[in-house]
């Protein structure tokens, strides 16, 4: 009897073996059979080309695209550490010994940086001048359909004749939250050319009364500029808990809402936890607001995990979650579209997870995912900003110690076959993973 109890034992575990494999086998013929498509790619390992006279980015923490298919980024020259700094330091190098210095590397590159499609830097410019406060913090770049340069910002700095902070209690950087009463050194954005001439400025530094200020910003994370409107769509962002728009060509204030379209409530809400009820108001931060060409804004509400979409008069439409139990920096951080005219696919940066996520965008359904944690190219150091060229390449920059921009060469639509790629390294070459 007991050989026959083994026996049966046996004959239950192959048929359930079998009914895994025949339901595994059953879902990627589902895949195929629906014809599920996305588009492809791998990435550039020799995009860009080095930068001149021993130039370093620290947190590359914005990228753009322009009209010429130009690719512009922003990156934090404080953020870079010492040792990547030597030739900056004054006086210079690790050391000095008879008068010769030790070390003639590094200092950080220009804030603002204009690479061609071959990856080779062809401009420069950006830091404080005359006529406007450059941020304590750089955070977001936009080039505008008239070739506008938009800058925001995420520094808190220090309310005028407070003392220094202690040690470890610094201005908040990327993912922190603040401490202590409320001082945005940030509060505003910033319009410039091509060139660097500054055109304006919404808001003014350090004077920010919260999420429904209309004269001034709360630590801006992201800007757009409609082409059919010329409204400026803010990410406000840090600080605030909105989404707020203004004439991009006099900054007048049109209007502003917070999440599922209410007012916007600067109380603190707790931490988010996925096993909560939706939370009914941003988390800081409000991470980015991209319009696409049927009129749909798209809202990173990071720390909440999920993308909100509203009409552009601040009409909620709906929301999807993205890798609902992540913690701590969230998973929604930034959003470009791809280049068909119906922009079939929207991209999603992930810097908790170290993925762009490619999503259909009718649906809101993610099909598949690419990238992972890691230095070299292909993978990720907190991926934080995303933006696509004419041609359907994609550009990513890497905030924290990644501090870099990547290219991923568009290669066409293709069958849905994984849900996570892994490292698109090209074909022709051997993985270094």
């Amino acid at each position: 009897m007991k050989r026959n109890l083994y026996a049966g034992a046996a004959f239950v575990a192959v048929i359930a073996i079998l009914a895994v494999g025949s339901a595994m086998l059953g879902k990627k013929a589902v895949v195929h059979a629906n014809g599920a498509q996305a588009p492809r790619f791998e990435v550039d390992p020799m995009w860009p080309k080095p930068l001149p006279n021993h130039w370093l980015m620290g947190n590359t923490i914005g990228v753009s695209v322009d009209s010429n298919d130009h690719i512009w980024i922003i990156h934090r020259q404080a953020s870079l550490e010492p040792m990547e700094n030597y030739a900056a330091a004054n006086p210079p190098g690790p050391k000095r010994q008879k008068g010769v210095v030790e070390s003639d590397c590094c200092e950080p590159a220009p804030p603002v940086l204009e690479f061609d499609e071959a990856g080779n830097l062809i401009g420069h410019w950006g830091g404080p001048g005359e006529g406007y406060t450059w941020p304590d913090s750089n955070h977001g770049i936009t080039v505008d359909f008239k070739g506008n340069v938009w800058i925001g910002g995420n520094g808190r700095g220090r309310p005028p004749g407070a003392p220094e902070p202690r040690a470890g209690g610094a201005p908040a950087v990327e993912g922190q939250a603040a401490a202590g009463p409320l001082y945005y050194h940030d509060s505003m954005v910033l319009k410039f050319t091509q060139d660097g001439k500054f055109l304006m400025a919404i808001g003014k530094a350090g004077a920010s009364k919260g999420s429904n200020d209309t004269e001034n910003l709360g630590l801006p994370a992201k800007t757009f500029v409609d082409p059919k409107t010329n409204e400026l769509y803010v990410a406000d962002g840090y600080g605030n808990k909105r989404v707020i728009v203004f004439d991009a060509e006099t900054g007048k204030f049109k209007r502003y809402w917070g999440a599922y379209g209410h007012k916007p409530d600067d109380a603190n809400i707790g931490r988010y936890n996925p096993n909560d009820p939706p939370a009914q108001q941003f988390r800081n931060p409000v991470h980015c607001a991209e319009l696409s060409n049927d009129g749909l804004l798209y809202v990173c509400d990071r720390p909440n995990d999920r993308i909100q979409v509203f009409k552009p008069d601040g009409t909620f439409v709906k929301e999807v979650f993205i890798k609902k139990n992540t913690l701590g920096d969230g998973s929604a951080w930034d959003i470009a579209f791809s280049k068909d005219p119906q922009q079939k696919y929207l991209y999603l940066a992930d810097g908790s997870n170290e993925k762009v996520h490619i999503i259909q965008r009718d649906s809101l359904e993610v099909l598949t995912s690419f990238g992972d944690g890691g230095r070299q190219p292909g993978a990720f150091y907190a991926v934080h900003s995303i933006a696509t060229d004419s041609h359907g390449n994609i550009f990513t920059t890497e905030t924290y110690r990644g501090q870099r921009v990547q290219k991923f060469v568009y290669k066409g639509l293709g069958p849905v076959t994984k849900q996570d790629q892994g490292v698109l390294w090209p074909k022709s070459a051997k993985s270094p993973l």
